[in-house]
Protein backbone atom coordinates (compact mmCIF):
# COMPACT_ATOMS: atom_id res chain seq x y z
CA UNK A 1 0.00 0.00 0.00
CA UNK A 2 1.76 3.01 -0.84
CA UNK A 3 2.47 5.93 1.60
CA UNK A 4 0.08 8.42 2.00
CA UNK A 5 2.29 11.81 1.96
CA UNK A 6 2.21 14.71 4.68
CA UNK A 7 1.03 17.24 2.52
CA UNK A 8 -2.02 15.08 1.49
CA UNK A 9 -2.63 14.76 5.46
CA UNK A 10 -2.37 18.47 5.91
CA UNK A 11 -4.87 18.81 2.75
CA UNK A 12 -7.86 16.57 3.72
CA UNK A 13 -7.71 17.80 7.32
CA UNK A 14 -8.13 21.44 5.92
CA UNK A 15 -10.33 20.39 3.74
CA UNK A 16 -12.49 18.25 6.78
CA UNK A 17 -11.72 21.34 9.13
CA UNK A 18 -13.57 23.93 6.61
CA UNK A 19 -16.21 21.69 6.53
CA UNK A 20 -17.21 21.44 10.06
CA UNK A 21 -16.69 25.04 10.23
CA UNK A 22 -19.32 25.76 7.89
CA UNK A 23 -21.62 23.08 8.87
CA UNK A 24 -20.94 25.20 12.65
CA UNK A 25 -21.63 28.43 11.15
CA UNK A 26 -24.86 26.88 8.97
CA UNK A 27 -25.92 26.08 12.66
CA UNK A 28 -25.22 29.62 14.73
CA UNK A 29 -25.43 31.78 12.06
CA UNK A 30 -26.35 34.34 10.28
CA UNK A 31 -23.40 36.75 10.96
CA UNK A 32 -23.90 40.09 11.39
CA UNK A 33 -21.13 42.69 11.29
CA UNK A 34 -18.68 39.81 12.15
CA UNK A 35 -20.56 38.56 15.19
CA UNK A 36 -23.24 35.71 14.80
CA UNK A 37 -26.52 36.85 15.88
CA UNK A 38 -27.23 33.79 18.47
CA UNK A 39 -23.83 34.27 19.73
CA UNK A 40 -24.43 37.88 20.52
CA UNK A 41 -28.00 37.60 21.65
CA UNK A 42 -27.29 34.72 24.32
CA UNK A 43 -24.25 36.67 25.62
CA UNK A 44 -26.57 39.68 26.34
CA UNK A 45 -29.23 37.43 27.96
CA UNK A 46 -26.60 36.11 30.16
CA UNK A 47 -25.74 40.10 31.19
CA UNK A 48 -27.96 41.28 34.20
CA UNK A 49 -27.34 44.83 33.28
CA UNK A 50 -28.35 44.25 29.53
CA UNK A 51 -26.85 44.08 26.23
CA UNK A 52 -23.40 43.05 26.01
CA UNK A 53 -19.77 44.53 26.34
CA UNK A 54 -17.00 43.70 24.37
CA UNK A 55 -14.75 45.85 26.37
CA UNK A 56 -12.32 46.32 24.04
CA UNK A 57 -12.58 50.19 24.27
CA UNK A 58 -12.05 50.29 20.62
CA UNK A 59 -13.91 51.18 17.89
CA UNK A 60 -15.59 48.32 15.40
CA UNK A 61 -13.77 47.41 12.59
CA UNK A 62 -14.91 47.46 9.21
CA UNK A 63 -15.98 43.65 7.92
CA UNK A 64 -13.40 41.55 6.48
CA UNK A 65 -15.09 42.22 3.16
CA UNK A 66 -15.40 45.88 3.09
CA UNK A 67 -11.69 47.04 2.12
CA UNK A 68 -11.82 45.18 -1.22
CA UNK A 69 -15.29 46.87 -1.50
CA UNK A 70 -14.87 50.42 -0.37
CA UNK A 71 -11.10 50.85 -0.86
CA UNK A 72 -11.64 53.42 -3.46
CA UNK A 73 -13.57 56.12 -0.94
CA UNK A 74 -11.17 57.57 0.85
CA UNK A 75 -9.00 58.29 -2.70
CA UNK A 76 -12.51 59.75 -3.78
CA UNK A 77 -12.92 61.71 -0.96
CA UNK A 78 -9.67 63.26 -1.19
CA UNK A 79 -10.45 64.09 -4.72
CA UNK A 80 -13.12 65.55 -4.07
CA UNK A 81 -11.69 67.99 -1.45
CA UNK A 82 -9.58 69.35 -3.81
CA UNK A 83 -11.67 70.08 -6.23
CA UNK A 84 -13.50 72.08 -3.61
CA UNK A 85 -16.35 69.93 -4.51
CA UNK A 86 -16.86 67.44 -1.31
CA UNK A 87 -19.03 64.46 -1.72
CA UNK A 88 -20.93 64.63 0.99
CA UNK A 89 -21.80 68.12 0.05
CA UNK A 90 -23.11 67.30 -3.40
CA UNK A 91 -24.89 63.98 -2.06
CA UNK A 92 -22.22 61.65 -4.12
CA UNK A 93 -21.61 64.03 -7.60
CA UNK A 94 -18.93 64.47 -9.07
CA UNK A 95 -17.78 67.89 -10.49
CA UNK A 96 -19.45 68.16 -13.92
CA UNK A 97 -21.74 65.99 -14.00
CA UNK A 98 -25.65 66.58 -14.50
CA UNK A 99 -28.31 67.52 -12.41
CA UNK A 100 -30.86 65.52 -13.61
CA UNK A 101 -34.38 66.78 -15.10
CA UNK A 102 -36.66 65.73 -12.68
CA UNK A 103 -38.67 64.10 -14.80
CA UNK A 104 -37.34 61.13 -14.29
CA UNK A 105 -34.45 61.19 -17.17
CA UNK A 106 -31.42 61.64 -15.06
CA UNK A 107 -28.22 63.04 -16.97
CA UNK A 108 -25.66 62.32 -14.64
CA UNK A 109 -22.36 61.06 -15.88
CA UNK A 110 -23.36 57.11 -15.37
CA UNK A 111 -24.20 53.74 -16.26
CA UNK A 112 -26.07 54.69 -19.79
CA UNK A 113 -27.61 50.98 -19.12
CA UNK A 114 -29.11 51.74 -15.75
CA UNK A 115 -30.49 54.85 -16.50
CA UNK A 116 -32.47 52.75 -19.31
CA UNK A 117 -33.66 50.79 -16.78
CA UNK A 118 -34.69 53.05 -14.23
CA UNK A 119 -36.56 55.91 -16.83
CA UNK A 120 -39.36 54.35 -17.46
CA UNK A 121 -39.87 52.63 -13.91
CA UNK A 122 -39.94 56.21 -11.95
CA UNK A 123 -42.67 57.11 -14.62
CA UNK A 124 -44.82 54.63 -12.91
CA UNK A 125 -48.11 56.68 -12.29
CA UNK A 126 -48.10 54.68 -9.13
CA UNK A 127 -45.39 56.60 -7.56
CA UNK A 128 -47.54 60.07 -7.84
CA UNK A 129 -46.78 63.61 -9.09
CA UNK A 130 -43.77 63.92 -7.42
CA UNK A 131 -40.59 62.00 -7.07
CA UNK A 132 -37.11 61.78 -6.71
CA UNK A 133 -33.62 59.16 -7.45
CA UNK A 134 -30.29 59.22 -6.90
CA UNK A 135 -28.08 56.26 -7.25
CA UNK A 136 -24.47 56.90 -6.55
CA UNK A 137 -21.31 54.40 -6.71
CA UNK A 138 -20.25 54.45 -2.75
CA UNK A 139 -16.84 53.64 -3.55
CA UNK A 140 -15.76 56.59 -5.81
CA UNK A 141 -18.78 59.13 -5.39
CA UNK A 142 -19.86 58.67 -9.15
CA UNK A 143 -23.07 59.25 -10.00
CA UNK A 144 -24.86 56.66 -11.71
CA UNK A 145 -28.14 58.00 -11.86
CA UNK A 146 -30.37 61.32 -10.82
CA UNK A 147 -33.39 62.66 -10.97
CA UNK A 148 -34.06 65.92 -8.70
CA UNK A 149 -31.57 64.49 -6.23
CA UNK A 150 -31.84 67.85 -4.37
CA UNK A 151 -35.45 68.41 -4.15
CA UNK A 152 -36.16 68.63 -0.30
CA UNK A 153 -39.58 65.60 0.50
CA UNK A 154 -41.17 64.14 2.79
CA UNK A 155 -38.91 61.31 3.27
CA UNK A 156 -41.30 59.54 6.02
CA UNK A 157 -39.29 56.13 8.08
CA UNK A 158 -36.10 56.87 5.70
CA UNK A 159 -35.42 59.66 7.79
CA UNK A 160 -34.10 57.79 10.50
CA UNK A 161 -31.00 56.92 8.59
CA UNK A 162 -30.38 60.50 9.22
CA UNK A 163 -31.45 59.94 12.72
CA UNK A 164 -28.59 56.62 12.89
CA UNK A 165 -25.88 58.58 11.45
CA UNK A 166 -26.19 61.48 13.08
CA UNK A 167 -26.42 59.56 16.79
CA UNK A 168 -23.43 57.45 15.99
CA UNK A 169 -21.46 60.46 15.33
CA UNK A 170 -22.42 62.14 18.04
CA UNK A 171 -21.91 59.09 20.35
CA UNK A 172 -20.11 56.15 18.86
CA UNK A 173 -21.72 52.39 18.47
CA UNK A 174 -20.23 51.38 21.92
CA UNK A 175 -22.38 54.05 24.22
CA UNK A 176 -24.50 52.84 26.38
CA UNK A 177 -27.65 54.71 28.30
CA UNK A 178 -28.03 54.42 32.53
CA UNK A 179 -31.30 54.04 34.18
CA UNK A 180 -30.48 54.27 37.85
CA UNK A 181 -31.14 54.65 41.44
CA UNK A 182 -30.10 57.16 43.96
CA UNK A 183 -30.67 58.36 47.36
CA UNK A 184 -33.39 61.01 47.78
CA UNK A 185 -33.17 64.31 49.69
CA UNK A 186 -35.76 62.86 51.88
CA UNK A 187 -34.73 60.58 54.50
CA UNK A 188 -35.42 56.89 53.34
CA UNK A 189 -36.23 58.24 49.58
CA UNK A 190 -34.85 56.32 46.86
CA UNK A 191 -34.87 58.16 43.03
CA UNK A 192 -35.64 56.07 39.73
CA UNK A 193 -33.83 58.41 37.30
CA UNK A 194 -34.56 58.11 33.72
CA UNK A 195 -31.17 58.28 31.40
CA UNK A 196 -33.63 57.71 27.90
CA UNK A 197 -33.05 54.12 27.28
CA UNK A 198 -35.40 53.32 24.77
CA UNK A 199 -34.15 49.78 25.33
CA UNK A 200 -35.39 49.28 29.31
CA UNK A 201 -37.74 46.31 29.93
CA UNK A 202 -39.64 45.37 32.86
CA UNK A 203 -40.89 42.09 31.73
CA UNK A 204 -39.27 39.75 33.92
CA UNK A 205 -37.88 37.24 31.29
CA UNK A 206 -36.60 39.65 28.37
CA UNK A 207 -36.07 39.12 25.27
CA UNK A 208 -32.27 38.19 24.84
CA UNK A 209 -30.21 41.51 23.87
CA UNK A 210 -33.17 43.64 25.24
CA UNK A 211 -31.47 46.06 26.78
CA UNK A 212 -31.26 47.75 30.22
CA UNK A 213 -33.36 45.42 32.68
CA UNK A 214 -36.20 46.96 35.34
CA UNK A 215 -35.71 43.42 37.13
CA UNK A 216 -32.11 43.53 37.61
CA UNK A 217 -32.28 46.87 38.87
CA UNK A 218 -34.77 46.14 41.68
CA UNK A 219 -32.68 43.25 42.52
CA UNK A 220 -29.72 44.96 42.63
CA UNK A 221 -31.21 48.13 44.57
CA UNK A 222 -33.13 45.88 46.86
CA UNK A 223 -29.54 44.36 47.77
CA UNK A 224 -27.78 47.69 48.35
CA UNK A 225 -30.84 48.94 50.78
CA UNK A 226 -30.77 45.58 52.89
CA UNK A 227 -27.29 45.57 53.20
CA UNK A 228 -27.71 49.24 54.20
CA UNK A 229 -30.63 47.95 56.89
CA UNK A 230 -33.16 49.38 54.80
CA UNK A 231 -36.06 47.65 54.05
CA UNK A 232 -38.76 50.76 53.45
CA UNK A 233 -38.47 53.18 51.30
CA UNK A 234 -40.66 56.49 49.75
CA UNK A 235 -39.96 56.27 45.96
CA UNK A 236 -39.55 59.42 43.26
CA UNK A 237 -39.09 59.10 40.05
CA UNK A 238 -36.73 61.82 37.62
CA UNK A 239 -37.32 61.73 34.13
CA UNK A 240 -36.43 64.95 33.56
CA UNK A 241 -34.06 64.67 31.16
CA UNK A 242 -36.01 65.70 28.29
CA UNK A 243 -37.94 68.62 27.76
CA UNK A 244 -40.70 70.19 25.31
CA UNK A 245 -44.10 68.02 24.68
CA UNK A 246 -43.89 64.92 25.88
CA UNK A 247 -46.72 63.81 23.01
CA UNK A 248 -45.33 63.54 19.10
CA UNK A 249 -46.90 66.13 16.89
CA UNK A 250 -49.48 63.11 15.07
CA UNK A 251 -50.73 62.71 18.80
CA UNK A 252 -51.66 59.87 20.76
CA UNK A 253 -50.81 56.88 18.09
CA UNK A 254 -50.37 53.32 18.07
CA UNK A 255 -47.28 53.75 16.04
CA UNK A 256 -45.14 55.87 19.21
CA UNK A 257 -45.69 56.33 22.72
CA UNK A 258 -45.35 60.01 24.92
CA UNK A 259 -41.99 60.87 24.52
CA UNK A 260 -39.85 59.86 28.21
CA UNK A 261 -36.49 59.54 29.26
CA UNK A 262 -37.78 57.01 31.98
CA UNK A 263 -40.13 54.10 29.54
CA UNK A 264 -40.21 50.21 29.79
CA UNK A 265 -41.44 48.53 26.98
CA UNK A 266 -41.79 51.92 24.95
CA UNK A 267 -44.99 51.90 26.73
CA UNK A 268 -46.31 48.93 25.28
CA UNK A 269 -49.76 47.91 26.73
CA UNK A 270 -49.40 44.82 25.43
CA UNK A 271 -46.61 41.64 24.77
CA UNK A 272 -45.36 43.05 21.44
CA UNK A 273 -41.88 44.11 20.59
CA UNK A 274 -42.58 46.19 17.66
CA UNK A 275 -44.69 47.66 15.56
CA UNK A 276 -48.10 49.68 16.35
CA UNK A 277 -49.52 48.69 19.92
CA UNK A 278 -51.77 50.52 22.52
CA UNK A 279 -48.89 52.95 24.59
CA UNK A 280 -49.48 54.14 27.75
CA UNK A 281 -50.45 57.99 28.92
CA UNK A 282 -47.90 57.99 31.34
CA UNK A 283 -44.88 55.75 30.66
CA UNK A 284 -43.11 57.67 33.22
CA UNK A 285 -45.29 56.89 36.18
CA UNK A 286 -46.08 53.26 34.54
CA UNK A 287 -42.63 52.79 34.68
CA UNK A 288 -41.98 53.82 37.90
CA UNK A 289 -45.25 51.79 39.52
CA UNK A 290 -43.34 48.77 37.66
CA UNK A 291 -40.48 49.09 39.67
CA UNK A 292 -42.36 49.56 43.30
CA UNK A 293 -43.81 46.58 42.59
CA UNK A 294 -40.86 44.53 41.80
CA UNK A 295 -38.89 45.73 44.37
CA UNK A 296 -41.95 44.47 47.00
CA UNK A 297 -41.21 41.27 45.16
CA UNK A 298 -37.84 41.23 46.52
CA UNK A 299 -38.61 42.70 50.34
CA UNK A 300 -38.07 46.06 49.66
CA UNK A 301 -42.00 48.11 50.96
CA UNK A 302 -42.62 51.07 49.12
CA UNK A 303 -44.64 53.39 51.35
CA UNK A 304 -47.23 55.49 49.10
CA UNK A 305 -47.52 56.15 45.51
CA UNK A 306 -44.08 57.22 43.55
CA UNK A 307 -43.94 60.79 42.74
CA UNK A 308 -42.22 63.05 40.58
CA UNK A 309 -38.65 64.01 42.18
CA UNK A 310 -35.31 65.33 41.31
CA UNK A 311 -32.50 63.57 41.65
CA UNK A 312 -29.12 65.83 42.80
CA UNK A 313 -26.91 65.56 39.99
CA UNK A 314 -23.99 65.18 41.95
CA UNK A 315 -25.56 61.43 44.17
CA UNK A 316 -24.11 58.48 43.92
CA UNK A 317 -26.10 55.29 42.42
CA UNK A 318 -27.14 52.62 44.49
CA UNK A 319 -27.92 50.65 41.29
CA UNK A 320 -27.63 51.30 37.89
CA UNK A 321 -28.46 49.36 34.46
CA UNK A 322 -27.37 50.07 30.84
CA UNK A 323 -28.97 49.75 27.37
CA UNK A 324 -27.91 48.10 24.47
CA UNK A 325 -24.79 49.48 23.15
CA UNK A 326 -25.83 52.11 20.98
CA UNK A 327 -24.64 50.28 17.60
CA UNK A 328 -27.69 47.53 18.47
CA UNK A 329 -30.34 50.04 18.99
CA UNK A 330 -29.57 51.60 15.80
CA UNK A 331 -29.78 48.60 14.23
CA UNK A 332 -32.85 47.45 16.00
CA UNK A 333 -34.12 50.57 14.98
CA UNK A 334 -34.09 50.32 11.25
CA UNK A 335 -34.71 46.72 10.96
CA UNK A 336 -38.01 47.43 12.53
CA UNK A 337 -38.53 51.00 12.05
CA UNK A 338 -39.30 51.47 15.95
CA UNK A 339 -40.45 54.94 16.41
CA UNK A 340 -39.80 54.84 19.40
CA UNK A 341 -35.98 54.48 19.69
CA UNK A 342 -35.84 56.78 16.49
CA UNK A 343 -37.28 59.63 19.09
CA UNK A 344 -34.93 58.59 21.40
CA UNK A 345 -32.10 58.45 20.14
CA UNK A 346 -32.55 61.94 18.28
CA UNK A 347 -32.86 63.28 21.52
CA UNK A 348 -29.93 61.89 22.54
CA UNK A 349 -28.20 63.62 19.58
CA UNK A 350 -29.58 66.89 20.77
CA UNK A 351 -28.29 66.23 24.59
CA UNK A 352 -25.08 64.99 23.15
CA UNK A 353 -24.42 68.54 21.56
CA UNK A 354 -25.32 70.71 24.47
CA UNK A 355 -29.11 70.96 22.80
CA UNK A 356 -31.95 70.46 24.58
CA UNK A 357 -33.81 67.24 24.59
CA UNK A 358 -36.57 68.35 22.65
CA UNK A 359 -38.19 68.30 19.14
CA UNK A 360 -36.29 71.75 18.51
CA UNK A 361 -33.36 70.50 20.03
CA UNK A 362 -33.07 67.49 18.42
CA UNK A 363 -33.87 69.54 14.93
CA UNK A 364 -30.98 71.45 15.23
CA UNK A 365 -28.63 69.14 16.29
CA UNK A 366 -29.22 66.38 13.64
CA UNK A 367 -28.79 68.99 11.34
CA UNK A 368 -25.58 70.31 12.69
CA UNK A 369 -23.77 66.90 13.26
CA UNK A 370 -24.96 66.11 9.58
CA UNK A 371 -23.03 69.41 8.50
CA UNK A 372 -20.10 68.68 10.45
CA UNK A 373 -19.60 65.52 8.35
CA UNK A 374 -19.95 67.20 4.97
CA UNK A 375 -23.39 66.44 4.48
CA UNK A 376 -25.01 69.28 2.22
CA UNK A 377 -28.29 69.30 4.43
CA UNK A 378 -29.74 72.86 2.82
CA UNK A 379 -33.95 72.52 2.23
CA UNK A 380 -33.41 70.08 5.01
CA UNK A 381 -35.67 69.73 8.15
CA UNK A 382 -35.21 67.06 10.54
CA UNK A 383 -38.70 67.89 12.57
CA UNK A 384 -38.38 64.58 14.20
CA UNK A 385 -36.50 61.60 14.32
CA UNK A 386 -38.95 58.45 13.28
CA UNK A 387 -39.94 60.74 10.16
CA UNK A 388 -43.89 60.10 11.60
CA UNK A 389 -43.86 64.28 11.00
CA UNK A 390 -44.65 65.39 7.34
CA UNK A 391 -42.45 68.50 8.53
CA UNK A 392 -39.47 66.23 7.61
CA UNK A 393 -37.56 67.29 4.62
CA UNK A 394 -34.73 66.08 2.82
CA UNK A 395 -33.78 64.98 -0.83
CA UNK A 396 -32.80 61.65 -1.81
CA UNK A 397 -29.10 62.89 -2.78
CA UNK A 398 -28.75 63.53 1.10
CA UNK A 399 -29.49 60.10 1.79
CA UNK A 400 -27.11 58.58 -0.41
CA UNK A 401 -24.88 60.88 0.67
CA UNK A 402 -25.28 59.79 3.89
CA UNK A 403 -25.42 55.65 3.00
CA UNK A 404 -21.92 56.29 1.39
CA UNK A 405 -20.98 58.20 4.73
CA UNK A 406 -21.55 54.80 6.19
CA UNK A 407 -19.93 52.85 3.91
CA UNK A 408 -16.44 54.97 4.37
CA UNK A 409 -14.02 52.59 5.78
CA UNK A 410 -12.58 55.57 7.34
CA UNK A 411 -16.14 55.79 9.14
CA UNK A 412 -16.18 52.50 11.12
CA UNK A 413 -18.29 54.25 13.82
CA UNK A 414 -21.54 54.55 11.34
CA UNK A 415 -21.50 50.88 10.40
CA UNK A 416 -24.24 50.04 12.13
CA UNK A 417 -26.46 52.58 9.66
CA UNK A 418 -25.84 49.77 7.02
CA UNK A 419 -25.79 46.61 9.00
CA UNK A 420 -29.48 47.35 10.35
CA UNK A 421 -30.78 48.33 6.81
CA UNK A 422 -33.42 45.24 6.27
CA UNK A 423 -32.83 42.40 4.30
CA UNK A 424 -35.38 42.01 0.68
CA UNK A 425 -37.36 39.41 1.43
CA UNK A 426 -35.46 38.27 4.43
CA UNK A 427 -36.03 40.57 7.24
CA UNK A 428 -38.09 43.57 9.49
CA UNK A 429 -39.83 45.81 7.18
CA UNK A 430 -38.53 44.22 3.45
CA UNK A 431 -39.11 40.64 4.57
CA UNK A 432 -42.44 40.93 2.27
CA UNK A 433 -40.97 42.77 -0.77
CA UNK A 434 -38.51 41.91 -3.65
CA UNK A 435 -38.69 37.89 -2.10
CA UNK A 436 -38.73 34.67 -4.18
CA UNK A 437 -37.25 35.02 -7.74
CA UNK A 438 -36.28 38.54 -7.19
CA UNK A 439 -33.05 39.97 -8.28
CA UNK A 440 -32.64 42.18 -5.07
CA UNK A 441 -33.87 39.28 -2.62
CA UNK A 442 -30.60 39.04 -0.25
CA UNK A 443 -28.71 41.35 -2.45
CA UNK A 444 -31.02 44.99 -1.35
CA UNK A 445 -30.64 46.58 2.35
CA UNK A 446 -32.66 49.59 2.37
CA UNK A 447 -35.01 51.66 4.88
CA UNK A 448 -38.72 51.58 3.69
CA UNK A 449 -41.06 55.13 4.32
CA UNK A 450 -44.75 55.02 4.11
CA UNK A 451 -47.10 58.00 5.40
CA UNK A 452 -50.34 58.11 3.34
CA UNK A 453 -49.25 59.64 -0.15
CA UNK A 454 -45.70 59.58 0.91
CA UNK A 455 -43.80 56.42 -0.31
CA UNK A 456 -39.86 56.12 -0.25
CA UNK A 457 -36.84 53.28 -0.25
CA UNK A 458 -33.22 53.88 0.34
CA UNK A 459 -30.54 51.64 0.88
CA UNK A 460 -27.41 49.94 -0.67
CA UNK A 461 -27.04 46.85 -3.23
CA UNK A 462 -23.84 44.83 -4.42
CA UNK A 463 -24.55 45.03 -8.33
CA UNK A 464 -23.41 42.34 -10.74
CA UNK A 465 -19.97 44.12 -11.23
CA UNK A 466 -19.27 43.96 -7.49
CA UNK A 467 -19.85 47.86 -6.85
CA UNK A 468 -21.37 48.72 -3.71
CA UNK A 469 -24.45 51.19 -4.83
CA UNK A 470 -26.26 53.64 -2.60
CA UNK A 471 -30.00 54.89 -3.69
CA UNK A 472 -32.54 56.21 -2.90
CA UNK A 473 -36.44 56.63 -4.04
CA UNK A 474 -38.62 59.44 -2.52
CA UNK A 475 -42.40 59.37 -3.93
CA UNK A 476 -45.00 62.00 -2.96
CA UNK A 477 -48.68 61.79 -3.79
CA UNK A 478 -49.34 58.65 -4.08
CA UNK A 479 -52.57 57.06 -5.14
CA UNK A 480 -52.18 54.16 -2.95
CA UNK A 481 -48.91 52.11 -0.73
CA UNK A 482 -49.49 48.86 -2.45
CA UNK A 483 -48.70 50.13 -5.77
CA UNK A 484 -45.98 52.58 -4.70
CA UNK A 485 -44.23 50.20 -2.67
CA UNK A 486 -43.86 47.62 -5.57
CA UNK A 487 -42.81 50.25 -8.25
CA UNK A 488 -39.95 51.32 -5.24
CA UNK A 489 -39.24 47.46 -5.75
CA UNK A 490 -39.36 47.54 -9.28
CA UNK A 491 -36.42 50.39 -8.92
CA UNK A 492 -34.41 49.04 -6.33
CA UNK A 493 -34.19 45.30 -8.49
CA UNK A 494 -33.40 47.00 -11.51
CA UNK A 495 -30.14 48.87 -9.78
CA UNK A 496 -29.19 44.93 -8.35
CA UNK A 497 -29.77 43.23 -11.72
CA UNK A 498 -28.36 46.44 -14.49
CA UNK A 499 -24.68 46.16 -15.00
Amino acid sequence: MPLVKTWQLIAASAVAGLVLSAATVSVTGPWDSGQRKAERDRAASWSRMGGVDHGSGRLPEAAPSAPGVLSGLAAALQAEKQAGNPLGEQAGRQPGTGTGTGTGEGTGAGSDALAAALRPLLADPALGSLRSASVIDTATGRVLYEAKPREPMTPASTVKIATATAVLAALGPEHRFRTTVTPGAAPGQIILVGGGDPSLTARKKPPAGSGGSLVALAADTAQALKAAGTDSVSLGYDDSLYSGPARHPIGLNPNVAPLSALTADEGRLNDSLSGPADRSEDPSGDTARAFADLLADRGIKVTGAPAKARAAADAEPLATTLSTPLGGLVERMLTNSDNDIAEALARQSALASGQPGSFEGADKAVAAKLASLGIDTTGARFADGSGLDRSDKVSAGLLTALLAKAADPARPELRPVLTGLPVAGFSGTLRGRNNGGSPAAGLVRAKTGTLSGVNALAGTVVDPSGRLLAFAFLAANTPGPEGAEKALDKLAAAVAGTR
